[in-house]
This record gives structure tokens, C-alpha cells and sequence, in this order.
């Protein structure tokens, strides 16, 4: 891991802004992904530029495993940590990582190079095919851009549920999990919205189709 502090982002400068201001200065860690220590790029600029997050950390650890195949998204997938899990857990699954951060893509995509995850598919929303439907989706979803922003990430991308799919969100309890879950019940009536776990002050939301 880093040695020292590490400045994330400058006064102008947040890990949801396309393109960072802050110096792009690469340094590699040494995370737990997969049951295994794997050496990863992180930069200033990005979520979580030092290590994986407690979020992201909860939803690792306790989401039910992926499925050995299907199609995967993971939405606001930063330097790259639940997208690589799901790329070495199913190795034959196509995987989907999704952000607005330059940076962040730039170094999901050397990253998953790096471990040989050809099928990990880093990029903007404009470009995932419309078409895709997702079996499984995974985030931690960027709660600090405002409910009008995540609201719309969540009414776009969770329709894209398969018929069979679904989607766990963790969310930090402080943050608005519980009016998070009541809101997408309320908006999202073909879907269902449950609590799946709560870990360490964190929720993990589980959607589904209905019936």
C-alpha cells in the first residue's frame, strides 16, 4: 500500500469531474481482490486513490458471488476494483465498468490489461451498447453528486436489469440508504427493492424483477 497521504482531489477538482485537474502521478499498490494480493495503478484525482474504499470493501465481501458467466456492470467503477473482482471471479463473463473520469477509466483499463481481463470493457455510458442487458450489476454508487444525478444513473441502468438479473448497491447508512430503498421502490415499480445485509454502517440494496 501507499506510504504517506495521498491528496485525491484538489478545491475544483472531484472524483466524478471528466477530467481531473490534479497531476496525474501514477503509483502502483497492492490490493486484495479475489481472494488473492494483486498490484494495481492508482492516481490523485480519482475515488478512493490509495486503497479499495470500506464501501466498496463491504459489497466485495458480502454480495452473493457472481454467476460463472453472463453480462456485468459495474456503475461508476473508478480505478477499477468491483469490475476486476467480477473479471477474475468470472473469468468468462463479460464485464462492463462505467465512469465519467477520464483518469479513472485510463487506469480501470490498464489495470484490468495488467491482470489479463480481456472481457472487462471499460468506458462512458454512451459507449455500452444500448441493446445489453445486464444478469448482474454492482456499485457503489456516487452518492456525493447529488440526488438528482444518482437518481437518474439509477432509473437509467437498473431497467437494464435482465430478466433474471440483479443489482447490489451498497450504500453508507448515513448517506440516505434507507430513503435510497423507499425511492427506488417508489420509482422503479418493476423492480424490488430489498435490504440484502448491513455491515459496519453500511446497507447492501438488492433489486431484482418483480415476481
Amino acid at each position: 500500500m501507499l506510504s504517506g497521504s495521498v491528496t485525491a482531489v484538489t478545491e475544483h477538482d472531484h472524483y466524478f469531474t471528466a477530467e481531473p485537474a490534479s497531476a496525474d502521478e501514477r503509483r502502483t499498490i497492492n490490493v486484495p481482490l479475489a481472494g488473492a494480493t494483486r498490484t494495481v495503478q492508482v492516481a490523485p484525482g480519482i475515488f478512493s486513490p490509495d486503497r479499495i474504499d470500506q464501501g466498496t470493501t463491504v459489497l466485495l465481501r458480502h454480495a452473493p458471488a457472481p454467476p460463472a458467466s453472463g453480462t456485468f456492470l459495474d456503475l461508476g467503477c473508478g480505478w477499477g476494483p468491483i469490475a476486476l473482482t467480477l473479471g477474475l471471479e468470472s473469468p468468462d463473463a463479460e464485464v462492463w465498468a462505467v465512469d465519467v473520469n477520464e483518469r479513472a477509466m485510463d487506469l480501470a483499463r490498464r489495470n484490468a490489461a495488467s491482470l489479463g481481463l480481456d472481457r472487462v470493457h471499460v468506458g462512458t455510458a454512451e459507449q455500452v451498447p444500448a441493446e445489453l442487458r445486464f444478469d448482474l450489476i454492482w456499485s457503489n454508487p456516487p452518492i456525493r453528486v447529488g440526488k438528482k444525478v444518482l437518481h437518474d444513473l439509477m432509473t437509467t441502468w437498473l431497467p437494464r436489469l435482465s430478466a433474471t438479473g440483479e443489482a447490489y448497491l451498497v450504500v453508507q447508512k448515513n448517506l440516505g440508504s434507507d430513503s435510497l430503498q423507499k425511492w427506488l421502490g417508489e420509482q422503479l415499480p418493476d423492480l424490488v427493492t430489498e435490504r440484502f445485509t448491513s455491515v459496519r454502517g453500511f446497507r447492501i440494496l438488492r433489486v431484482s424483477r418483480a415476481g
